[in-house]
């Protein structure tokens, strides 16, 4: 009887609602979906999400190998220290990195996980976060050439502004609750459970089985964690640059004035389209009477807040910290949309 009962213990449940409730299973679900109601695109889909997904899986692989590493070095508690004191100088180098990065709003995802898993502080975390995704070398030449050099350039300005602004707002708010420790739950348990090496960081981890096995075990469940919400997110951004036409959005944002801002910020907000395929749409709306404001206020909430990119924050932080995240980059883009507006009406 007691083997019978001991048996019973061991022996694992099949809870449907989990698998229901997984990764996997919503990617299944919307794959379905189009092939069951428009099976003529669902290969579209698919090719679209597997290379949006191969175009950022280098960057998973650097930083899941990087977050492995200083696990199983034990050095995660130096890179910690290094920013105590200096939480300021911190907050603008982040944003002045973040400028100048050349990562997507899903690219940078990997790395902010790696900085939030090893202890670097939220403010200067935010601050990058808040500026790679707006600007980059390659956006930055494109933008210039379709939309002139005066929004390139005002729109990398605005980038650093943007993570300097959401970097001091944290620090402002201070390591109250959800702020002072950021990470979510699930995200802790599925890659944080392999316990801290204490004493001096051994470099060369591979000298002892014990770090080999939490290089193995931090690198395996940060790939397969991050590597599930960007699927998600990349086939969310298919669906939506499939079903949702670009010329939806050139009505919606059409004309001028301080409401067309709000509106474009707000739209911009869930945008499906990427940095790149951005610039002409803007270019096409600009040449339509939109505003410089306006498309500016695009131009910064698009990418920060994009469908892909929101799905993948909400993967990593709590919901108070996704909500400054959110509330930032909103307001950032129609405070900076203003700006812009001003600026141009005011020399002109």
């Amino acid at each position: 009887m007691s083997d019978t009962i001991q048996g019973q213990k061991l022996r694992p449940k099949f809870k449907i609602s989990k698998y229901i409730k997984s990764v996997p299973f919503a990617i299944a679900l919307m794959l379905l979906a189009v092939a069951m109601l428009d099976p003529a695109q669902l290969l579209d889909v698919v090719q679209f999400a597997i290379r949006a997904f191969l175009g950022t899986l280098p960057f998973i692989l650097f930083a899941v190998l990087m977050i492995g590493y200083l696990k199983a070095t034990g050095s995660e508690s130096l890179i910690a220290r290094a920013f105590e004191g200096r939480e300021i100088q911190a907050i603008f180098l982040a944003a002045l990195i973040g400028g100048l990065a050349p990562f997507c709003s899903c690219e940078v995802i990997p790395f902010i996980a790696g900085l939030l898993a090893v202890g670097a502080p939220l403010s200067a975390v935010m601050a990058f976060w808040l500026a790679s995704p707006l600007i980059d070398p390659p956006t930055f030449i494109i933008t210039g050439s379709e939309l002139g050099w005066a929004f390139a350039f005002s729109r990398a300005g605005f980038a650093v502004a943007l993570g300097l602004l959401g970097g001091f707002v944290v620090k402002l708010i201070g390591k109250r609750g959800a702020i002072a420790d950021p990470l979510r739950e699930d995200y802790k348990a599925s890659t944080c459970g392999t316990g801290k090496f204490k004493g001096k960081p051994n470099w060369k981890f591979w000298t002892e089985a014990a770090r080999v096995n939490v290089f193995r075990k931090e690198s395996t469940t940060n790939l397969l964690f991050l590597g599930k919400w960007l699927a998600l997110a990349y086939v969310i951004e298919a669906l939506f640059v499939t079903y949702v036409p670009a010329q939806m959005v050139a009505n919606i944002l059409g004309g001028e004035g301080i409401l067309t801002i709000g509106l474009a910020a707000l739209v911009g907000a869930p945008a499906y389209l990427n940095g790149y395929a951005a610039i002409p749409l803007i270019s096409g709306l600009l040449d339509q009477g939109m505003s410089l404001g306006a498309a500016m206020a695009f131009m910064i909430a698009g990418p920060v807040t994009s469908i892909p990119a929101m799905m993948a924050v909400m993967s990593l932080v709590k919901k108070p910290v996704f909500a400054i995240y959110l509330i930032m980059a909103i307001s950032g883009a129609i405070l900076f949309g203003l700006v812009f507006q001003y600026a141009n009406g005011f020399v002109g």
